[in-house]
């Protein structure tokens, strides 16, 4: 299945660039685009072209926070026709349902994650790309479009307890847009990325709560055909990175978690094209790449999040995966170009 983002999602990028005193054209060329091919934000396109274009306009920039930059002034509307539902849902925990349904149609790669514990939620934002490779751009944007929406479902005053950032903390003078934009605690070099909140904020009546307005706007999505649920692909993909560290990321758990018996599952997955041994190893080499380029983690904490119970374990399947053993990936990490 092909992995597209609306062209909405690079909506304030141009003016951003421009605001940075930079060209984009060159660095659209690169990724085989163009300023045309984000004039409709309804467009598709290619999502590694997108992760790519961003990570290249903050090197060209010299801005380690466009993505953050880009985030600050978006709207909900920049969502879709989807906004209508998003915003007029009774609580943010179903805003948040909504954004997920809809999550294929806005974002392929998006994976949103809520986990509740001790009185805390963590909204946890992951991007599944098919050929994993740096993207602190994209993760920061989507975060920071994550955090616009619960402001508009709860109200502009609200803020997390904390934002949680895989990324390294940048040069001193980057820190004013993430103290303006996030207003809270930020947490860098992190193990994920992600708001946490407290759990009662879930079930907060949303101040544009409207059950008719709500309703009127799935008829209208389900009309022009926008309505689809996720498919089995979609939630697999979901669980299995909820489920890896507690090494747990079997079939046997997901079709469980899904209500649904194994043979079910499986045969879903096969109407999709998708088999779930390929999906856990698609999901482990994608969040292995994220775990080792994150300098805080030692390689016995990677293991343990991808559900390995040693390193010895871990280190053979990354040697097989990829052709060279883990510790000396993340050197290789670690001697490319590094934004601070």
């Amino acid at each position: 299945m092909a992995q597209v983002v609306r062209a909405a999602s690079l909506s304030g990028y141009l003016e951003c660039m421009a605001a940075l005193g930079c060209d984009p054209v060159p660095l659209l060329r690169e990724q085989g685009l163009s300023r045309a091919s984000l004039a409709n934000p309804e467009l598709t396109l290619p999502a590694q072209a997108v992760v790519r274009l961003l990570e290249r306009s903050a090197e060209a920039s010299k801005c380690a926070t466009l993505g953050l930059r880009i985030a600050a002034g978006r709207v909900l509307a920049n969502l879709g026709t989807a906004s209508l539902l998003i915003v007029h849902q009774p609580t943010l925990r179903q805003a948040l349902a909504a954004l997920g349904e809809f999550r294929g149609r806005i974002n392929s790669t998006l994976v949103l994650g809520v986990s509740e514990q001790h009185g805390e939620a963590i909204l946890r934002e992951d991007l599944a790309l098919a050929n994993p490779e740096p993207a602190r751009q994209s993760h920061e944007l989507a975060l920071g479009v994550l955090l616009r929406l619960c402001r508009v479902v709860l109200g502009e005053s609200w803020s997390p307890r904390l934002v949680c950032l895989t990324g390294p903390p940048p040069a001193f003078h980057d820190l004013t847009i993430y103290r303006r934009l996030l207003r809270c605690e930020v947490q860098f070099d992190a193990e994920f990325n992600a708001l946490v909140v407290a759990s009662v904020d879930l079930d907060r009546p949303g101040v544009l709560a409207d059950p008719g307005m709500a309703a009127h706007a799935r008829q209208l999505l389900d009309a022009v055909g926008q309505g689809t649920a996720r498919g089995a692909g979609e939630q697999v993909e979901g669980l299995i990175r909820l489920l890896l560290p507690s090494g747990r990321a079997t079939i046997e758990a997901c079709a469980a978690a899904l209500g649904l018996t194994v043979r079910t599952l499986q045969r879903r997955l096969d109407s999709e094209g998708e088999q779930f041994s390929v999906m856990l190893g698609r999901a482990r080499k994608q969040l292995a790449a994220q775990y080792l380029a994150n300098p805080r983690l030692r390689i016995t904490d990677v293991a343990a999040m991808l559900g390995y119970s040693s390193v010895a374990a871990f280190s053979r399947w990354h040697a097989g995966a990829f052709g060279i053993p883990a510790r000396k990936a993340r050197l290789v990490k670690a001697s490319g170009p590094n934004l601070r």
